[in-house]
């Protein structure tokens, strides 16, 4: 229960604000917000506190502290969320982790809202900004690849070459000295994102801080490593800004490993309905058939040196015989894939994949799949013994602290690799029990140059029960917020994805709009003949109609929005000589130089015309005069062709089900809501959606995706 001392925080700092900003305007949507943040968070059952002793049962949650709360644009969210969460983190003795969907909002949190709030509310607030490992600079690697700054631990050592794949360039090595001078003299604090030039993906992954290679408290250099002393600060701050691929990784870690443990935090998931594909991705497995083989050839030369610094041969000898099982394995997989006439290139110009229907292993291949299993889970086992041995050695007086300390860092690239390696094959090795629902199993082919390469890949179809129990049933709270988070009318879509339609307590709300959608917004259906099913006909037909719909003449933004680039390409060569001077294509440049062009044609006076795709249907800011009209081409209904989404809707079929009606049409139903979102961006904006689609009036579907849309003005 929310108590008076709670109640009227809230109420204090909320009015500081209204007080401290001129202009501000409590609006009806946020105080709600702020009320069910608030209770919700409320009612977290009492549970141990950290360092209590063991033996001590944490409350099962049942949804009783979990709210799904759908904010349209305006509503004001962030603030909301912040200072109710905030204040019952503090009073509650809680960490408040933020999440987001990216790194951008993660920034634009730290940057803007959370000192936003602390100024104008009088909050005392502490934060910071929670990144992966891989963000990161790890001095002791940097160090070694440039002999600079380490020479008396490194004394006597070459350049170790098992970090370089080829000979490094001139230019790298250049960029690797360039990051020590700074990081020595301290001009760069070892995040990646403030470094003022792009790095290499290839060669930041032979500086960055991994678990695998890291010595952690052994480490000569650990007083300075970047990453301890960012996750130092995390342990001393209120509120971890984090994003939702760090959540789930540390959510697949057991929870608690980078952030705050779920049992003592408070959860605001911002942009939640990007979550259950992003944990899907955690959960998901996938290694290349070369990558592995190259590790495990790589390997035997340091196994022995590893037995040699720690006494450890009969350790170092299973490990090689592991190896050399789990290389006999790929070789023979090798054999096998090689003549698959799945995996045979057509003239579809794609990569051929070979998907296993229904997560079942091939006929003959069963043995094959037990035995790789059990070799790479052997392997990992005995890598992570030897691991072990050099910590033990690492701790002994007499030790070669140096040489240990070069082999735990060069050891860990194959300590990682192993365990992405037995990650695959124990999935792919795993048959569900029941009617659970299945892995998708799947294995692609790829050629670069002469050499061929095999991926394997395995991966849950959904993450609703890994949700379940490492998240919402061990949270003290969450509270998971977005402008489109029903689908058709329900959130039934999203608890399902989630897992949290087994938390039957789960709070439910969704907040009315601020905006007057009747006098603000106009929805458009021309008579479109075509159906998008017949691609031409219906390709001319809407090159036909943008001119109609566009005048060249009025300085004002028009966002017209495609599901496929072949079909915004075709209609971008038809449009007459008239409209082309202000057409801005997504992919012909940066996107924020495309934007930047956007709104500098129109505050010149000019008409302009963005087309996008997907990815410009969500998250563009384009008020006023830059966006009064959004042209959608084509309902955004994705095709099923993904291994998952295929695995998925064989199963769903199966059970009686209908895919299409179950996952297509509600995710298309969201996809579509947010398309339409792009038009009406403040309480001053107009503008009309036009769709040319005429399946939202002639499918049965339609009447469902209509009714989703904002309660605009019908024309036409």
């Amino acid at each position: 229960m929310l108590t008076d001392l709670e109640k009227d925080a809230i109420r204090r700092h909320y009015q500081a604000i209204s007080e401290n900003l001129p202009h501000f305007r409590p609006r009806k949507a946020q105080r709600e917000m702020l009320a069910a943040v608030a209770n919700t968070l409320s009612r977290t059952p009492d549970t141990p506190e950290p360092g209590q002793a063991d033996g001590t049962e944490t409350p099962q949650r049942q949804g009783e502290s979990i709210a799904v709360i759908e904010g349209p644009t305006g509503v004001g969210k962030s603030l909301a969320y912040l200072l109710a969460g905030g204040i019952m983190a503090q009073t509650r003795g809680k960490k408040l982790v933020v999440s987001s969907a990216t790194v951008a909002l993660q920034e634009q949190l730290v940057g803007r809202d959370l000192p936003f709030l602390v100024e104008k509310s009088g909050l005392e607030l502490t934060f910071a900004l929670a990144k992966g490992r891989g963000r990161y600079l790890c001095p002791y690697k940097l160090y070694q690849l440039t002999q600079s700054q380490a020479q008396q631990t490194l004394a006597g050592f070459d350049t170790p070459q098992i970090l370089w794949d080829n000979k490094p360039k001139p230019e790298e090595i250049q960029t690797l000295r360039e990051l020590a001078d700074a990081f020595a003299e301290r001009r760069f604090n070892g995040d990646r994102d403030t470094w003022p030039e792009k790095i290499d993906d290839t060669l930041w992954l032979k500086v960055n801080n991994d678990n695998y290679g890291c010595l952690k408290a052994a480490c000569p250099n650990r007083p300075e490593c970047p990453f301890y002393l960012a996750r130092d600060l995390l342990e001393t701050v209120d509120v971890v800004v984090s994003n939702h691929d760090l959540l789930m990784v540390d959510i697949g870690m057991g929870g608690g490993v980078i952030l705050p443990a779920p049992e003592h935090s408070f959860y605001c998931i911002d942009e939640a309905h990007h979550l259950p594909k992003k944990a899907l991705n955690q959960f998901a497995a996938e290694h290349s058939l070369n990558q592995a083989v190259w590790a495990l050839e790589k390997l035997p030369p340091l196994t022995d040196k590893i037995a040699a610094a720690t006494d450890k041969a009969d350790l170092a000898n299973l490990a090689d015989e592991a190896a050399a099982a789990l290389l006999d394995s790929l070789y023979e997989w090798q054999f096998h894939l090689a003549d698959a006439p799945e995996l045979a290139y057509t003239d579809s110009g794609r990569d051929p994949q070979w998907l296993w229907q229904d997560g079942k292993n091939p006929e003959g291949l069963e043995t094959s799949v037990g035995n790789t299993a059990l070799a790479a889970r052997s392997l990992h086992k005995h890598l992570n013994g030897l691991s072990d041995a050099l910590s033990a050695a690492r701790r002994e007086k007499d030790s070669d602290s140096a040489l240990i300390d070069r082999l735990s860092s060069e050891f860990g690239i194959f300590r990682a690799r192993a365990e992405q390696i037995s990650a695959v094959w124990d999935l792919l090795a795993t048959k569900p029990a029941g009617d659970a629902p299945p892995l998708a199993k799947w294995i692609e082919c790829s050629h670069s140059g002469d050499k061929t390469d095999y991926s394997f890949h395995a991966s849950p179809v959904s993450a609703a029960a890994m949700l379940a129990a490492g998240l919402w049933r061990r949270a003290a709270g969450a509270i998971l917020t977005s402008a489109t988070l029903q689908s058709l009318g329900s959130f039934q879509h999203l608890l399902q994805q989630t897992g949290l339609q087994w938390l039957p307590e789960t709070t439910q709300l969704a907040l009315e709009s601020p905006f007057n959608f009747p006098a603000q917004g106009e929805l458009y259906i021309p008579p479109v003949a075509a159906s998008p099913k017949q691609a031409d006909a219906h390709t001319a037909e809407i090159a036909q109609w943008l001119p109609k719909l566009i005048s060249p003449e009025e300085a004002v933004g028009t966002l017209v929005l495609f599901s496929s680039r072949k079909q915004m390409q075709d209609v971008a060569l038809r449009l007459p000589e008239s409209h082309l001077p202000l057409l801005l294509i997504q992919g012909d440049l940066p996107k924020a130089v495309l934007l930047e062009r956007h709104r500098q044609a129109i505050a010149g006076g000019r008409a302009s015309i963005l087309f996008g795709l997907d990815s410009f249907a969500e998250g563009l800011d384009l008020p006023g005069s830059d966006c009064v009209q959004v042209i959608i081409a084509k309902l955004p209904f994705s095709m099923p062709d993904h291994p998952i989404e295929k695995t998925r809707s064989r199963w769903i079929e199966q059970r009686g089900g209908n895919p299409f009606m179950e996952i297509t049409v509600p995710e298309a139903g969201i996809k579509l809501v947010q398309a339409v979102g792009r038009l009406i961006r403040t309480e001053h904006d107009y503008g009309r959606v036009t769709i040319l689609d005429n399946r939202i009036l002639t499918a049965r579907y339609g009447k469902q995706l209509l009714a989703c849309l904002p309660p605009f003005k019908r024309i036409g």
